[in-house]
């Protein structure tokens, strides 16, 4: 199957130029061929990919800086944005900023970059242009390389190899019949239906001050100057290390859920509208003023459910499922939290704080957040068993197991393996 392998550069001092410059050129296509695609937009027209490649081909020879970086570079911003179009819209699809989009870009052909292992610790790869950059190679790539992209976090620069690996999700799990249910929240990240809990604080409280001091700093610098660019980087760098952490608890979280449970349940959050800030209230007594909204207490309360990860965990759930044979599904959230149980009434005065949860009709107290997730579990459980057109019942939901892109994927890498059973490994 189709998986990822993220390495840390090492580049020399012009390598680092010449990247910041092919990224710079990938995004100045990016922009033009947008605003192309709109101007086609507002005459009820409309130009896909290949119209915009050869047009792109054409403008080489006007414009000779295009000619300096990877064609297949791009080529590929191309296919994104014909992508992005297809999926959201032209007018969803954003511009891409120089001070706000990090520069990435993407070399298709896997079979022509050249690894080579320099020591435990290093390898190198040859890139077109580029040449040959090291990196630190911290684990191994495990699979035969189909692309590479590189990009720039803060002030570092990664590579990322789309490695096919050659493994085949399994049809079962080693623990038959396991099945857990998933409560995410703010005062405890996942909450699991067998009472364990998996917390982490992302940010300590000295970190979360200096980021403010930082974010202070920030805005009383004027665009576009020096101090303003410094003054940024300072700041990416330590919200940098908070991300890294939470990906880091996110992998590790999942891990654990794909390899001890044939079945993991999810709620279906809509983490984006929960998030969604407070609209104003209007005072009908006096016009131009407001009424209290809450806005204030609302956006912390969004500032802590975007800081635990809720969506990470999923995906990352989902990705590790494809190797341990794990069914991950979601269900309703809806009165999970309010539902005992044991005798399944719905009170809302039964959650009676944040971690006590005591019934109101058969008296059963239990952890808020465990009775939830036991709640979790039991819809998933029926979720998973409801027979569905098609399929025979007690049989299992390929559609469930981890998703229809990655059922794709692995069937692709399980013919393509069938076909090449050999792998070029890195020693």
């Amino acid at each position: 199957m189709l998986t990822g392998r993220k390495y840390r550069l090492d580049l020399a001092p012009g390598q680092a130029e010449f990247a910041e410059r092919i990224g710079g050129v990938c995004r100045s296509v990016w922009n033009t061929a947008l605003e192309q695609r709109r101007a086609y937009r507002r005459r009820d027209a409309w130009i896909g990919y290949h119209e915009q490649a050869r047009q792109l081909a054409e403008a080489k020879q006007e414009f000779p800086w295009l000619t300096e970086v990877p064609g297949h570079c791009l080529q590929q911003t191309l296919l994104d944005l014909d992508r992005a179009c297809s999926r959201h819209g032209t007018w969803k699809v954003r511009w891409r900023s120089k001070a706000r989009t990090r520069p990435s870009f993407r070399f298709p052909e896997g079979a022509k970059i050249a690894i080579e292992r320099l020591n435990r610790r290093w390898a190198r790869a040859k890139l077109p242009k580029l040449g040959w950059v090291r990196f630190r190679i911290t684990r191994p790539l495990g699979g035969r390389v189909k692309n590479a992209t590189v990009s720039r976090d803060g002030t570092h620069w990664y590579v990322s190899f789309l490695v096919e690996d050659g493994v085949v999700t399994p049809e079962r799990h080693d623990k038959a019949g396991s099945a857990v249910g998933i409560d995410r929240g703010v005062a405890k990240v996942v909450t699991r239906s067998d009472g364990i809990f998996h917390h982490q604080v992302f940010a300590r409280e000295r970190e979360v001050e200096h980021a403010a001091t930082l974010q202070r700093r920030l805005a009383r610098t004027r665009k576009g100057s020096t101090r303003r660019r410094h003054a940024a980087g300072k700041l990416g760098k330590a919200l940098a290390k908070v991300r890294r952490r939470r990906a880091d608890f996110a992998t590790k979280t999942a891990h654990t859920l794909a390899t001890s449970f044939e079945l993991v349940v999810f709620e279906a959050l809509a983490t984006k509208n929960m998030t969604a800030a407070v609209a104003p209230k209007p005072d009908p007594g006096q016009q131009g003023a407001f009424l209290a909204n809450g806005a204030a207490s609302k956006s912390g309360l969004n500032r802590s459910i975007l800081d635990k990860g809720w969506h990470r965990i999923e995906l990352a759930t989902r990705s590790k499922a494809r190797y341990t044979g794990t069914c991950v599904i979601t269900v309703n959230p809806a009165y999970t939290s309010q539902t005992c149980n044991v005798c399944m009434m719905v009170d809302r005065k039964s959650r009676q704080s944040q971690a006590v949860f005591r019934c109101t009709s058969c008296g059963h107290t239990e952890h808020a957040d465990v009775n939830a997730a036991k709640n979790i579990l039991t819809a998933g459980r029926a979720e998973h068993a409801r027979p569905r057109p098609g399929v025979r019942a007690g049989a299992r939901k390929p559609r469930n197991r981890v998703g229809r892109k990655a059922n794709r994927q692995a069937t692709a890498a399980q013919g393509h393996a069938t076909a090449s059973p050999e792998l070029a490994e890195i020693p």
